[in-house]
């Protein structure tokens, strides 16, 4: 019964990612604004929104012990940027292999992707020192919770003032299909993109919270620890809007849009929910979290090495996946 919960869910995650990328394009095209923005600011945010409630909901309504909430929390906290920088991303790369060829060319606005690892990677290192601040320091931990973030306000500033450009170059947001809504004879405006955004949320959050409980319940008959939980299973699940989003668009050929997706959730997630975790929470240097740290670094620097020497291909993407394993080999050793 667990596994076919996790199926149907599965299933409505997928429909509410597709109903949501729908209305984000016209979202884009309305507003005329850049893939970029409407990747990494709107459907980043958007996406990572079941993953965002994990964490909160642990640490400030979880279950009677402080100790499994706060574990639940930090392994929630660091899972979802260490999937989305290995997994995700190279799921997205597996999905056009076949298309492109190994030695194929993934095209993302380079300026965008650019500034959204730069962000991610000063904010991370910012949270990995936070480990290693004393507990009983609660002024500097609380400075440092409120650096990470003034670091995304100052991202989403940056990303705006990009957009105007952006279009002027060609790189706009453009919508190649009708809107879902508009199929049964409603007009496209405003209000029904709106409707359609809304709509498509409520679906990704609740398949990700449905998804989320039934690997909670599997997780309890292997006998996985509640860190170990937060870091490798549940971003499975709260993951997914972002990986099938972004395979969606790549596979039409909006590169832009899909790296953007999943780098600028990197982004909010890796700035404002450490804020909450080295304020909220012990945040100390467990080896499977210093471990899970360091990983998702290599990932990020990685994928910033391509930029700087010219261009992402197919096959480079399949080493952040190997880095994943690798964690994957390192954790459960």
């Amino acid at each position: 019964m667990v596994f076919l919960q996790l199926f149907v869910m599965l299933i409505v995650i997928l429909i509410a990612a597709e109903v949501f990328t729908n209305a984000l394009e016209h979202l884009g095209e309305k507003l005329g604004i850049s893939e970029g923005v409407t990747g990494s600011l709107f459907a980043a945010v958007g996406t990572a929104l079941p993953e965002t409630m994990v964490p909160l909901l642990a640490i400030f309504a979880g279950t009677a012990s402080m100790a499994t909430n706060h574990e639940i929390g930090v392994g929630a906290i660091l899972g979802a940027p260490l999937m989305l920088a290995t997994l995700s991303i190279s799921l997205m790369a597996i999905s056009v292999w076949k298309r492109r060829g190994t030695n194929g060319h993934l095209r993302p606005e380079r300026t965008g992707l650019t500034r959204d690892l730069n962000f991610f990677i000063f904010a991370f290192i910012v949270a990995a020192g936070a480990l290693y601040v004393p507990h009983d320091n609660i002024i500097v931990r609380h400075m440092l919770g409120l650096l990470m973030v003034l670091i995304y306000v100052v991202y989403v500033w940056i990303t705006l003032s990009a957009s105007k450009n952006l279009v002027e170059e060609g790189h706009a947001t453009e919508a190649e299909s009708p809107m879902f809504l508009s199929k049964l004879g409603i007009p496209t405006n405003t209000y029904t993109i709106t409707l359609q955004i809304v709509l498509g949320l409520l679906l990704l959050i609740a398949g990700a919270k449905g998804f989320i409980n039934g690997v909670e319940e599997a997780s309890h008959i292997l006998g996985i620890s509640a860190l170990m939980l937060s870091l490798l299973i549940i971003p499975i699940a709260t993951e997914l809007p972002e990986k099938v989003n972004s395979i969606l668009w790549i596979r039409k050929g909006k590169d832009t849009l899909a790296f953007g997706n999943i780098t600028g959730a990197m982004v909010f997630q890796g700035t404002l929910l450490p804020a909450i975790g080295i304020s909220l929470t012990p945040w100390e240097p467990r080896p499977e979290v210093v471990w899970g740290l360091v990983i998702t670094l290599l990932a990020a620097v990685w994928m910033r090495y391509l930029m700087a020497k010219g261009g992402i291909r197919v096959w480079h993407l399949l080493v952040n996946g190997a880095m994943y394993v690798t964690y994957l080999f390192i954790a459960l050793s």
